[in-house]
């Protein structure tokens, strides 16, 4: 039988690009380790590195691909326009670019489907919605600067909302949403499948701490595979249709996290990890001025 190569998997997007299946993830990551965790990454095999302007660190990224020696060409970059750029977009995107030392990304993503006013990150605009962004956000493509646009943290309440407003020319490539056992969002994941936007799952390890490895299922099942429970976790998402973006700063975890060829969960593995019992989110929506999360994704 053929080797599993998860790590050269693709997904392929409405424009036909190839997305791969496993990046490296950068929020929280500390501004002067970032640009050496990217080198290592690239080094050690990712072609895929996330981030955002809200994270601090697009101008190390940058500096992590330059030192990469690896062709811009054969990288994905995500990024992310920020909650109080939404009525600057044009702007936001070459602030970006000028960051990251590049002339385009492969997606570039609203980060929230909430603005906040500049002078004021406790209110949102009111006379600006996620709508007026997206349209902006359309007129980006074309311009050579971004391959592909799209959300993230968008529910199906506000995923309808945008779909079905007559200036929705072009459908979102990728929701970029919160994926894991404890918040594994069946009726969100379905609901973009339908509508042909690909997803990506953040937060795929849980966070810091988390519930989730002290779960006897996913300890049992990493423990029967020779595998750490990350491990067991990436592939829980790869195998069901979204990319990965675990994120480290430490070499040993970011090779680690990349060790994932040459095996697959089997179907009853993966229905163990669906039905998993606890629920937890990493990221709510209590620090920003409106509601997004309407608890409509399962």
């Amino acid at each position: 039988m053929a080797t599993i190569k998860n790590t050269s998997k693709t997904f392929t997007l409405a424009s036909g690009d190839k997305m791969p299946a496993i990046g490296l993830g950068t929020w929280q990551s500390p501004q002067n380790e970032t640009a050496k965790a990217v080198k290592h990454a690239i080094s050690s095999g990712y072609r895929y590195i996330d981030t955002a302007f809200a994270y601090g660190n697009e101008a190390e990224v940058g500096e992590g691909v330059k030192a990469s020696g690896v062709p811009r060409e054969q990288l994905w970059i995500t990024t992310k326009l920020d909650n109080p750029w939404h009525k600057r977009v044009a702007e936001g995107i070459d602030t970006s670019l000028k960051n990251l030392g590049m002339d385009y990304v492969d997606l570039y993503l609203m980060h929230w489907p909430s603005s906040t006013r500049p002078d004021d990150l406790k209110q949102a605009y009111d006379d600006w919605n996620f709508i007026d962004t997206w349209r902006e956000l359309q007129k980006l493509v074309g311009t050579g600067k971004v391959r592909n646009i799209g959300v993230s943290n968008f529910g199906i309440t506000n995923l309808e909302k945008l779909l079905n407003d007559p200036s929705c020319k072009i459908k979102p490539a990728v929701n970029q949403i919160e994926l894991h056992p404890n918040n594994p969002s069946p009726k969100l994941v379905a609901y973009c499948k339908e509508k042909g936007i690909h997803c990506t799952g953040y937060s795929c390890l849980g966070s810091t701490n988390s519930p989730l490895y002290k779960d006897e299922t996913l300890l049992s099942i990493a423990k029967a595979k020779g595998k750490t429970p990350q491990q067991v976790l990436l592939l829980w998402g790869i195998q069901q249709g979204w990319d990965v973006i675990p994120k480290s700063v430490t070499p040993a975890r970011i090779e680690s996290n990349f060790d994932i060829d040459g095996w697959e969960l089997a179907q009853d593995e993966l229905t163990k990890l669906n039905n998993l019992p606890d629920r937890f989110k990493v990221c709510d929506d209590n620090w920003l001025p409106v509601k997004v999360f309407f608890g409509d994704d399962e």
